[in-house]
């Protein structure tokens, strides 16, 4: 019949299933043992994430005809993760240093044009991926600052993990399974309200179950209400990073892992969902 929806095996096929669930099964036990040993190891593996996805959002600059000072993106990435990690009065220093040096940057190009956007577009993707990403060494760190067992550190980044990972997989599989009216068409085609809607469903859930599970710090009630704000926060993070690739007219951030797209496909939601999770723990939580 013309308009028929295909059936639901064929959907789950056309949308990636398999190549999503290798990659499930082959990154997550090494994640899972990086995070869980933490200290220097866990710092390299953020590093790594926030190098990538840096050079991914810069190529989504340079196709908007812009040009990022790459290398000292980078450098100003990783200053701000290593400062995170070992703590002290120096970001104000790296902060103001960063600043100087991409704007000094642009007097020495050989031509002026777009001089303003090429130092605007820097700093963003210092600021979006560096800065927002050095917040999972600074979830990771923050039990140990406070005294408290390291182990709760890996905790923290698993709980923040597990409700981008069900919000995530809830919001694909009932996208899938209901589809409907388009979230944001001009922004993400492919999402769909009862995919939101799902997505939030499936963070409370396992928000809720860290708690109870193995989160003793965060109360059931608290563990909801985180996994309804991480959802929210997590799917308007994915938005943002449809929005940046629509703008720059690119499917993917990249193709790195294999159904996934790139490390921004894959980061993007977590980008927002971490500082907040971040600075509730630092105030509130513990």
């Amino acid at each position: 019949m013309t308009g028929a929806r295909p059936p639901l095996l064929r959907r789950f096929l056309q949308a990636g299933i398999v190549p999503r669930l290798v990659a499930i099964l082959v990154g997550v036990p090494c994640l899972y043992v990086i995070t869980d040993r933490g200290d220097v190891f866990f710092l390299l593996l953020v590093d790594l994430i926030i190098l990538l996805g840096l050079t991914e959002f810069f190529h989504f600059m340079e196709a908007k005809g812009f040009r990022p000072s790459r290398l000292l993106g980078y450098a100003a990435a990783v200053a701000v993760t290593l400062h995170v990690f070992h703590g002290g009065p120096a970001l104000t220093l790296i902060v103001t240093a960063i600043l100087v040096l991409i704007m000094i940057r642009e007097v020495f190009r050989p031509h002026v044009e777009e001089a303003l956007t090429n130092i605007a577009v820097t700093v963003l993707g210092v600021m979006y991926v560096g800065w927002l990403g050095s917040h999972f060494v600074l979830l990771r760190e923050l039990p140990s600052s406070r005294g408290l067992d390291d182990s709760l550190g890996a905790e923290l980044v698993f709980f923040a993990a597990l409700m981008i990972w069900a919000c995530d997989t809830a919001a694909y599989v009932v996208g899938i399974l209901i589809g409907g009216r388009k979230l944001i068409p001009h922004v993400s085609p492919s999402k769909t309200w009862s995919g939101a809607i799902g997505g939030v469903a499936g963070g409370v859930l396992a928000g809720w179950l860290g708690a109870i599970t193995f989160l003793a710090v965060v109360t059931p009630l608290a563990g909801a209400l985180l996994g309804l704000a991480s959802a929210v926060l997590g799917q308007l993070g994915d938005l943002v990073e449809s929005l940046l690739k629509r703008d720059a007219g690119l499917k993917d951030s990249a193709q790195l892992i294999p159904g996934h797209g790139g490390i921004l496909d894959r980061v993007d939601s977590l980008l927002f969902t971490v500082p907040m999770l971040y600075y509730w723990f630092r105030f509130v939580g513990l």
